[in-house]
């Protein structure tokens, strides 16, 4: 298990690292002077910003300096967004908004998406299957801006039943949550409707296998077998879809925030890019790749923590 984990880490590693070349070179790739496009720069900090990052030097050059720099975490500054201000600094402001929706996301998508999927399984082919069935495949195939911009026109602009911007306040309060519950409902439904209908498949398979009846003979109730041996073997191959959901959600998010004002990294981002703020954008894409790796390799993990006879880089049979 150590030296799977090993290996995925290098693995992990050297996927950053060319996500790094790649999107470095696109982004300097672009056109016009990167210094030029920042009138708000002091000239002080524009001389400063050419000589640190050697502008005028050949752009592998630049590369170069620039991952010496981020092997010693120095992500570099804010030249347009936040002039003169570390990335590191731009991203811990923005960063807290982005982590309450997520999580708030999240803590609502699993057990609804589990509830949904153990009753389909359970009452497999009646009419309650049926129609959540239709309604499950409706939320997947929309998608959750198409989803965010019916609620905040109907349920915020016609019905006032919600806000239709987040609030201004800086603490978590219930005015704040409140103005929180649309974003988490346009992030939450294609996430539910995923679980549920993997559940929904996993679980019904399992209900008709051998070692259920077996669970029924030695006299374990009904819920004790879905609870005790269905539900556990059918989480197995969902382990990962668990865990990358949660990267769905964030990368959702990007589009989210923009549409209910959120005042997050997505908004940073978008801003980053237009001004042609390279490094602030790097840092942001660096922060995500960061959240993705680290989903992967726990989902590759976690195959061993919920079924004790996976196991992952053990011994080879002789």
């Amino acid at each position: 298990m150590l030296r799977y984990t090993l290996q995925r880490l290098v693995a992990a590693c050297f996927t950053m690292l060319v996500i790094i070349v790649v999107v470095f070179f696109v982004l300097h790739s672009m056109p016009g002077d990167i210094l030029d496009l920042s009138p708000k720069l002091d000239p002080a900090i524009r001389q400063a910003m050419l000589s640190k990052y050697h502008l005028d030097e050949p752009l592998i050059v630049q590369f170069g300096y620039t991952m010496r720099d981020y092997l010693h975490l120095d992500f570099g500054y804010s030249l347009k967004v936040r002039p003169g201000v570390p990335v590191f600094d731009v991203i811990l402001e923005r960063l807290a908004i982005t982590i309450q929706l997520n999580y708030f996301a999240a803590f609502f998508i699993l057990p609804v998406g589990m509830i949904f999927g153990i009753t389909m399984a359970i009452k497999k082919d009646s009419l309650y299957d049926v129609i959540a069935s239709s309604v499950v495949i409706l939320l997947i195939s929309v998608p959750s801006f198409v989803l965010a911009a019916v609620m905040q026109y109907y349920l915020g602009f016609k019905l006032e039943w919600f806000p239709l911007v987040l609030a201004t306040e800086h603490k978590l309060t219930w005015t704040k949550f409140y103005s929180m519950i649309m974003p988490i409902l346009a992030l939450s439904f294609g996430s539910i409707a995923s679980i549920a209908r993997t559940l929904r498949a996993e679980l019904a398979e399992v209900l008709t296998m051998d070692f259920m009846l077996l669970a029924k003979a030695k006299g374990l109730t009904y819920g004790q077998t879905i609870t005790g041996h269905a539900l556990r073997n059918a989480c197995v191959p969902l382990s990962a879809t668990f865990l990358y959901l949660f990267l769905g959600v964030l990368s959702s998010s990007l589009v989210i925030e923009q549409i209910f004002g959120v005042p997050g990294l997505s908004k940073t981002m978008i801003s980053a890019i237009n001004g042609k703020d390279h490094w602030l954008t790097m840092g942001i894409v660096i922060f995500y790749v960061m959240i993705g790796l680290l989903m992967a390799i726990l989902a590759d993990l976690s195959y061993g923590v919920i079924d004790p006879r996976i196991r992952m880089g053990g011994k080879k049979d002789e």
